[in-house]
């Protein structure tokens, strides 16, 4: 699909998020086919390091919140949490170049990366509370171990943004650049990867991972049970409505 560009070559799938003039918001079609480009390089054996990438000017602004409203899907095997799952389990080196915004699941996903670069206008946030609902894809569980409980509290609770140089200093990336540059390094770094041993990066992947994969697929799992329903209480209904009307949500009666 024109919006999720896939390309892969000597080794490096590059999956590129294509919907510049909306901001590189999700649909659930975008959430699909990131799933299943997920999933087809994880056993293709010419793939052999995994780059996720936006615009130097916008990596994603999350939900399009119109699509998401028509089509809630919060079922587990549903395309976001088919993506999620598949961004948390995928074996093989995964990186993402993050320019500009990079808004709830913008920011979410690169929590399952294992290389992230920045641009030094990236901008994160996760306003799921200000939304009625709750955080996704394990973040509960894996932002308090990035950043300590009282910043992930910050960030979780109040929703606002912090930017590269707050995310770099947590440990969230690994270094920041102009944003013109941000996607080329991620590539240079990815053809590193892509010329050593693949059986050595997995390995050791797995056995970095695997003391706490189970409670990431489980946290994942509770999130999206609660997820679902609080779509349906009058928080986030308030919440949608007003965004949707462009005015401030009125939580005070709810």
């Amino acid at each position: 699909m024109p919006e999720i560009r896939v390309h892969t070559e000597a080794g490096v799938c590059t999956l590129t998020l294509n919907r510049v003039e909306r901001k590189n918001a999700f649909t659930q079609a975008m959430y699909a086919a990131c799933a299943d480009a997920l999933a087809a390089a994880a056993t293709d054996p010419a793939v052999r390091v995994f780059v996720i990438q936006g615009h130097e000017t916008v990596f994603s602004a999350g939900n399009d919140i119109a699509d998401f409203l028509n089509r809630p899907e919060s079922t587990d095997d549903s395309p976001v949490f088919r993506f999620l799952r598949g961004l948390a389990q995928f074996p093989k080196p995964l990186l993402a170049a993050v320019c500009g915004p990079a808004v709830g699941v913008g920011t979410t996903m690169l929590l399952h990366c294992d290389l992230v670069y920045a641009g030094d206008n990236a901008a994160f946030s996760m306003p799921f509370v200000n939304l009625g609902i709750c955080p996704e894809a394990a973040s509960t569980l894996l932002v308090p171990q990035l950043m300590g409980y009282q910043r992930a509290a910050e960030a979780l609770l109040l929703g606002e943004p912090f930017f590269a140089e707050a995310a770099l200093e947590v440990g969230m990336v690994n270094r920041i650049l102009p944003p013109t540059e941000a996607n080329g390094y991620a590539q240079a770094q990815a053809r590193k990867l892509a010329a050593k041993p693949l059986n050595s990066l997995i390995e050791t992947k797995r056995l970095m991972k695997k003391g706490q994969m189970q409670r990431v697929l489980d946290t994942m799992r509770e999130e999206g049970d609660v997820f679902g329903r609080m779509l349906k209480e009058a928080p986030a209904i308030e919440a949608f409505n007003a965004f949707l009307e462009k005015r401030k949500p009125d939580f005070s009666k709810v």
